[in-house]
């Protein structure tokens, strides 16, 4: 299944991927009275996906129950995580654009649910305090089971779903320090969506695309082949660290590309007005602008 978040107001509700558009399963619950999870984080943590399934099943032909993908306004595809872990440097050609070497152990770093945004949303940029904007596409990891001192072999087992996500940076905050955390934590710097795609429909993550355009024009193309740590290992490398819960989700790294990686007289970088496109395998296009 393709799960989403629509916004409602100030709260969001569970919508379903379907021909022609996307189930409202509010409404479609409340018609047939029964329960159903409110938002893609109820269903990752607890919900029935059997019984989300049987209930959705030919709901797409009663208009009733059917919103227009292009009519929706999406929420975040996760919108309260208990944690959101990144990961730096996890790309082969990517260390080699930026001349670094390939990292011995996963890079880890975080984020917060402040920087949560949706499909069709617009980041607002932080201009008083910053001026190198880059994008990162990447995959994302979403967790399903809680998982503590996993094998890298029954990983996958723990993972409910991916998204695409972009990692949205202010290089120039992220180098101020050694540290990268303030360059990545802004309101807006971590767009997810538009669909959470469930584990069963994605056989292999380390065959999928991932492509960023900017204002139309490519700007990255790879694919998570080309991975230093792959998504198994890096639920089984964070599991022995702390314990992953469901709803957690994991920013797998960012291919090649980015415009940090040019020769700096090169550097052209993001401004208010551009828009931005992520794209992961056939999860469908992640939209955001710049504000």
């Amino acid at each position: 299944m393709r799960l989403c978040n629509l916004r409602r107001g100030g709260r969001l509700s569970l919508g379903v991927r379907a021909p022609g558009g996307i189930v409202d399963v509010e409404a479609l619950a409340r018609a047939r009275g029964v329960a159903a999870p409110a938002s893609t984080d109820e269903a990752v943590r607890g919900g029935d996906l059997a019984a989300l399934r049987a209930l959705v099943q030919g709901a797409s032909a009663d208009a009733r129950f059917l919103i227009r993908e292009g009519d929706a306004a999406f929420g975040p595809c996760i919108a309260a995580p208990q944690k959101i872990l990144m990961q730096g440097l996890n790309y082969r050609r990517h260390c080699a654009e930026v001349k670094l070497p390939f990292p011995k152990t996963p890079t880890l770093f975080n984020k917060y649910p402040n920087a949560l945004l949706g499909h069709g949303g617009t980041i607002p940029l932080p201009v008083k305090v910053a001026r190198q904007f880059d994008y990162e596409a990447e995959l994302v990891v979403v967790i399903g089971k809680e998982a503590h001192e996993v094998s890298e072999a029954d990983a996958l087992s723990y993972v409910f779903g991916y998204c695409g996500g972009n990692d949205f940076s202010a290089r120039d905050l992220q180098f101020t320090t050694t540290q990268w955390m303030l360059g990545k934590i802004s309101d807006g710097f971590a767009p997810v969506g538009p669909w959470l795609v469930t584990a069963d429909e994605v056989p292999d993550p380390q065959r999928l695309r991932v492509e960023c355009r900017v204002n139309g024009e490519v700007r990255q193309s790879s694919s998570t082949s080309d991975m230093v740590f792959s998504c198994a290992q890096l639920v089984a490398y964070v599991s022995q660290h702390l314990t992953l819960v469901p709803g957690d989700i994991l920013f797998t790294g960012t291919p090649e590309g980015v415009i940090q990686g040019r020769p700096e007289a090169e550097r052209v970088w993001l401004k208010p007005g551009d828009e931005l496109t992520t794209t992961v395998g056939d999860f469908g296009e992640l939209r955001f602008r710049l504000g």
